[in-house]
């Protein structure tokens, strides 16, 4: 059975920004639901993100440690980061952060997987790119604040599917895409869909 998210888009009869920061931004939509009722949502408007799941020849995953503060964790990631260059393909903008991030570089990049990170409250999409082919790299990257000190580590990928299914790897993003690619893994990740497959 096939089943597949479709757009949709109800009337918004008023909206008002709540907030505005350097990344986001909150706003009321006052929605006409079906029946005529009116009802108003709160969200996120986010840029979106990308993240990458890097996978070397020993089926090992690469993952960093990056302090969250509204969780108030260290948490196990992916290297990501926000889509902030307008019209860049996003496969580009996930190579630039696993160079800045981790110092490598990919030969080979499909999609693993499209998530909504909180749909009921975010508009954030978030794309999951495996990354295959890899080699260190030097790099001159300025570390923001916030990823000075960030660890890389190497996990066997049959690892951290236990780690994320244990519940010791919260990030989204980062389970999804150890989830997403060790699926993929059983058929040698034949099913993956090209690196500029559209969003939908």
């Amino acid at each position: 059975m096939k089943i597949e998210d479709t757009p949709e888009a109800w009337d918004v009869l008023e909206s008002t920004e709540r907030f505005k920061g350097y990344v986001i931004k909150v706003v009321t939509d006052s929605v006409k639901m079906p029946r005529d009722e009116v009802a108003d949502r709160d969200y996120v408007v986010h840029p979106g993100s990308v993240a990458v799941l890097a996978l070397d020849d020993q089926d090992r995953v690469l993952m960093i440690r990056q302090y969250r503060h509204p969780t108030r964790q260290l948490m196990w990631e992916l290297p990501a980061g926000i889509r902030d260059v307008p019209g860049e393909p996003l496969v580009t903008g996930a190579a630039r952060e696993l160079a800045e991030e981790a110092g490598y570089r990919a030969d080979t990049w499909h999609t693993l997987v499209d998530l909504r990170s909180s749909p009921g409250m975010s508009d954030e999409r978030i794309r999951v790119f495996l990354a295959r082919g890899l080699t260190e790299i030097e790099t001159d990257f300025v570390h923001r604040h916030e990823e000075i000190d960030m660890p890389v580590v190497w996990v066997p990928l049959a690892d951290a599917v236990e780690n994320a299914l244990m519940g010791m790897i919260h990030n989204s993003p980062a389970v999804a895409g150890i989830l997403a690619a060790y699926a993929a893994s059983v058929e040698g990740f034949a099913l993956l869909r090209p690196a500029d497959a559209p969003e939908a």
